[in-house]
């Protein structure tokens, strides 16, 4: 797990070392183990080192291995390296390290660019193929890993983050009107290969690029999603030993590969539970970590979800450690949170992850966590309200989802970023792709491959790496998410949803934590629009730089400034519309106004 940034020259100049210290230094959180660079004629290599697999020094990166001529920076783990070493060792290859970077290196010699169809992991990772003067880069299946992109005629620059591109230099930090439309009408999901800024896109999921230096550029997708029914029906006994079977492995033999101690996030809830009874017995004095925040006043909701994390780590006897947060504090937090976020991100679960990582990476250095399983297993109270809805796919789906309709939009932002409806265009297109069964199996499709990228995965890499801690999370193995694609919709909502998991916890975690009500506890200080969080929207909101960027129309500012917690004035799942302004403004006065917004 690590930071990368790399440049490839296709005008004959040599690469600018100088972009190459600066986006490394940008990238430097992500990886405090190690550091180095690495070039080559036209291209340059830079890596920032979080030690996870193999801690010596043979696998210092960038990797060069001199006899295949190949070079490679890369961020993220091969769960099952061990297996492909072996193969390859039997197809006549020798290794000088011990780890998953080399496994990488000599499967590209071995199986060309179709070795990354083997790789059961997260990854994102360049590879300098001296021989052909090409690079070829690659992101894995759920873009678990981030890759982002800044090309211009001249020259490619890729780095693990948005911010290390802007401190290269020569970035147009132009605003992309097509994504600001997604930005706010997909809870900030801005689907790859766009950024709301036009000069950076993003490789997408289960995606290769193959770049020259001659500029020629070869795209591919080597991974899709199927949807449908298998030829042969299964029972419902037969679903849930599969699921069983996919989860164990997942858990058991492939996230557990790591030469550090490995501990798990532990929410309460039903899918970190069950991430625990699964590693109980494999891990001795299993680390495990729970955050909670201060209630605000005495009828409140509950704040933490101690008393259910409380009931896992006592029932497996786990090392445990509970960290509640004053709400003063994550006030006080917030603005390094912003700071840190490598794109804008409104989800109060964002600085939940950023306050628990930096207390957890003091103690561990991997952990697992269960996000993914409510989208991939139909856990969201909008589901069944999406398959009871009536119309077109996209109306069943927008009416429950969408954060404001296209009208309302046109509303919010000012006349010269508007666009047309670009976002029903995209879900519509998404949810049309063939090779899904019904409607939902579109809605949970669209979501594993495209909307969870940005949202929870992005948070679950950003927040956490900003204090050098990797989170692994098994429900996205892409396996046990295939599975549960082709699962019928109706296994998967019995009992309120996420039936196949609860019916694998019964006997191994407590029923009172399998039958609960799914937890959707709040970030008080940031759930509640007022006081000091409400002013700060207004400081921001009202402040010079906001004004003189002209984004939003200031009548529709004042009417949620008015009356921040009118109920209009919250999105269809409970987000303040308010802040998602306020949000996007600062994320680009900390990032962006430092930045000429000119390219080179």
């Amino acid at each position: 797990m690590c930071g990368i940034c790399g440049e490839l020259r296709f005008d004959g100049a040599s690469p600018d070392l100088a972009a190459i210290e600066r986006m490394s230094e940008q990238l430097a959180r992500r990886g405090p183990d190690d550091a180095g660079t690495y070039q080559n004629g036209p291209l340059a290599l830079g890596h920032r080192r979080l030690s996870i697999i193999d801690l010596s020094t043979a696998a210092h990166q960038p990797m060069v291995d001199t006899a295949l001529q190949l070079a490679l920076v890369f961020n993220g783990t091969i769960y099952n390296y061990r297996e492909l070493q072996d193969e390859l060792r039997a197809l006549g290859y020798t290794f000088f390290s011990d780890g998953d970077s080399e496994v990488i290196l000599k499967a590209y010699h071995a199986w060309g660019e179709q070795c990354v169809q083997r790789f059961i992991g997260m990854f994102a990772f360049a590879i300098w193929d001296q021989h052909k003067s090409g690079l070829f880069l690659a992101r894995d299946r759920f873009g678990i890993k981030p890759l982002y992109l800044n090309q211009t005629d001249q020259r490619l620059r890729f780095a693990s983050s948005l911010p290390a591109l802007l401190a290269g230099g020569g970035v147009d930090t132009t605003l992309d009107p097509v994504a600001l439309h997604h930005h706010f009408t997909l809870h900030t999901v801005v689907p790859a290969p766009r950024t709301v800024l036009k000069g950076v896109r993003k490789l997408p999921p289960a995606s290769t690029l193959r770049l020259g230096s001659d500029g020629t550029r070869t795209e591919q997708v080597y991974w899709t999603l199927d949807a449908t029914r298998p030829d042969q029906p299964l029972s419902e006994d037969d679903w849930l030993a599969a699921t069983r079977a996919a989860l164990r492995r997942a858990v058991e033999r492939r996230r557990l590969a790591a030469d550090v101690p490995v501990g798990v996030l532990l929410s309460g809830g039903l899918d970190s539970s069950l991430l625990v009874a699964l590693l109980a017995d494999h891990v001795p004095e299993l680390r495990t970590f729970s955050i909670g925040f201060e209630d605000v006043g005495a009828d409140s909701e509950k704040a933490d979800e101690f008393e259910f994390s409380d009931q896992i780590a006592q029932h497996f006897h786990t090392r445990h450690q509970q960290f509640s947060i004053p709400n003063q504090e994550v006030m006080q937090r917030l603005p390094e949170a912003v700071a840190q976020m490598t794109e804008p991100m409104v989800s109060h679960d964002v600085i939940a992850f950023y306050l628990l990582s930096e207390r957890v990476s003091k103690e561990v250095k991997v952990v697992l966590s269960g996000q993914g399983a409510d989208e991939v297993f139909g856990g969201y109270f909008w589901y069944p309200k999406m398959q009871a809805a009536q119309g077109s796919a996209l109306e069943r789906f927008s009416q429950h989802y969408f954060d404001r309709d296209h009208a309302e939009y046109l509303q919010m932002i000012a006349p010269k970023f508007q666009v047309g409806d670009v976002s029903s265009d995209l879900i519509a297109g998404e949810l049309a792709k063939p090779h899904a069964d019904t409607f939902l199996d579109q809605v949970w499709r669209l979501d594993a491959t495209t909307l969870i990228v940005d949202d929870p995965v992005k948070r679950v890499d950003n927040m956490p790496m900003a204090w050098g801690l990797e989170v692994r999370v098994p429900f996205l193995d892409h396996e046990l998410v295939e599975l549960a694609a082709r699962m019928p919709p109706e296994l998967k909502l019995k009992e309120g949803g996420k039936f196949p998991l609860k019916a694998m916890a019964r006997g191994l975690i407590p029923d009172t934590v399998i039958d609960r009500p799914k937890g959707y506890f709040p970030v008080p200080a940031l759930k509640y629009v007022r006081g000091p969080f409400l002013e700060l929207m207004r400081t921001i909101l009202m402040s010079d730089a906001c004004l003189k960027r002209g984004l939003y129309q200031r009548d529709y500012v004042d009417r949620l400034l008015a009356d921040p917690e009118a109920p209009a004035h919250f999105t269809r799942i409970n987000g303040s519309k308010l802040w998602h302004l306020a949000l996007l403004e600062w994320w680009l006065q900390l990032h962006v106004d430092t930045f000429s917004v000119n390219p080179d």
